[in-house]
């Protein structure tokens, strides 16, 4: 079962996303998808958003979000959007 944490860093978000054995590679595929501009998360947070890093260790995926300069990530619309991102792996299976 996937689960997350969500932790404020200066200027922007970390998640934290465990539980991902058996998904990783949808799970990277739907994050790489909002690097490159195509996010399919029902949120506006994404034009606040400057960067996206996602890292891969044993069992869990880390993504550190920073906001463009003077935008501030919502972190509710960021649990949307991970609720949906994990709606959209486990319909996938």
């Amino acid at each position: 079962m996937l689960k997350h944490r969500i932790l404020k860093i200066p200027n922007g978000l970390e998640i934290e996303v465990s539980g991902i054995v058996g998904n990783e590679k949808q799970l990277l595929e739907a994050f790489k998808e909002c690097q490159e501009g195509r996010c399919s998360c029902p949120t506006q947070e994404y034009q606040k958003l400057g960067s996206l890093q996602v890292e891969q260790t044993a069992g869990k995926i880390s993504l550190q979000l920073k906001s463009k300069e003077g935008a501030h990530l919502d972190q509710v619309e960021i649990e949307r959007c991970l609720d949906h991102t994990q709606a959209r792996v486990n319909s996938q299976k």
